[in-house]
């Protein structure tokens, strides 16, 4: 009898595959990326950097003499200056006004633009006209509109019989501060209506259903449910558009030059008659930082007092 031997070894499992050599993806992404986002932080952070550097310097075109280094002396100026103190109560009282008209206007034209009716197309393209303008166009608009000799709205007025003769609007100081606040709003009122309307799209129909079904009034459907949906759109408005009026400079420059006296002389006006009349760069530098820095003190503040409350995850 032959015996034959079996092998029963098992078989040998092929080798583990050697690790591939290289970069990960994410690093190659980061190393592809490399190169513009260089370019592009140079050209954010060093006009950002230069600009603080020169609000440390007294740096004026006309006395290059004078030119030196004098750590925060311009912010002290600005502080003692009350040329500055009745620009910065004007500022604020601008944006105050502009945010408070712009909130009111734009929440009540969202709801209405996100009713179903005919030509709601239309009339959404149409609100968006304001936006696609200049600034400096609007600005010369509204200054021919208010014009004291040939305003479109005095001969419109008198046409009416409300006035007896031409009105100079814009001589007038509170009348020249509501009408470029008004301006103002009008130019950035489709920005709103737009990121509002995107915030009603998402809320679901069922919420206003239910809400209906508990007999709830249109008033509390609007608190209890369209409220609470846009506070995350609210919150993106009152920060763009705090900025955008803290920085308002080419439609009031238009349309009043900060005057009559000093009822539109926000800072924005004042920075840059600072540096383009007088060429004082480093003071310039100082009321720009000054806008930058108040506008984040006022972002945080509205992110802060919402996350507090727990309206919002940060």
């Amino acid at each position: 009898m032959t015996i034959t031997a079996v092998d029963t070894e098992k078989p040998r499992a092929d080798a583990a595959p050697r690790p591939r050599r290289g970069l990960g993806d994410t690093a190659r992404a980061y190393l592809l990326n490399a190169p513009a986002m260089i370019v592009i932080g140079l050209l954010v952070a060093y006009p950002i950097a230069y600009s603080f550097w020169l609000s440390l310097h007294r740096y004026n075109l006309k006395l290059p003499a004078l030119e030196r280094f004098v750590w925060f002396q311009n912010y002290v100026s600005l502080i003692s200056d009350p040329t500055f103190l009745s620009s910065l109560r004007v500022t604020v009282a601008f944006v105050v006004v502009v945010l408070v008209l712009t909130v009111v206007l734009g929440t009540a034209l969202a709801l209405v633009l996100n009713e179903t009716f005919l030509g709601r197309g239309v009339l959404r393209s149409l609100v968006l006209l304001p936006w696609a303008m200049p600034g400096v166009v609007n600005g010369l608009m509204w200054r021919t509109i208010f014009d004291a000799k040939t305003g479109a709205l005095n001969g419109l007025l008198l046409q009416l019989g409300l006035i007896d003769s031409y009105q100079a609007w814009l001589t007038s100081p509170s009348g020249a501060f509501f009408i470029t606040a008004f301006a103002q709003v009008w130019n950035t009122l489709p920005f709103t209506v737009i990121i509002l309307l995107a915030g009603l799209s998402t809320i679901p129909g069922e919420q206003y259903d239910a809400a209906k079904v508990d007999r709830a009034g249109v008033l509390q459907r609007f608190t209890q449910v369209t409220l609470p949906w846009l506070l995350h759109p609210l919150l993106i408005v009152l920060i763009l558009e705090t900025m955008n009026a803290f920085r308002a400079f080419d439609t009031i420059y238009v349309l009043t030059g900060g005057g009559p006296g000093d009822a539109t002389n926000v800072i924005a006006v004042l920075n840059v008659r600072t540096v383009l009349t007088y060429t004082d760069f480093g003071l310039g530098s100082a009321y720009s930082w000054v806008i930058t820095i108040v506008t984040l003190v006022i972002s945080i503040g509205y992110i802060s007092t919402l996350y507090q409350r727990g309206r919002i995850d940060v």
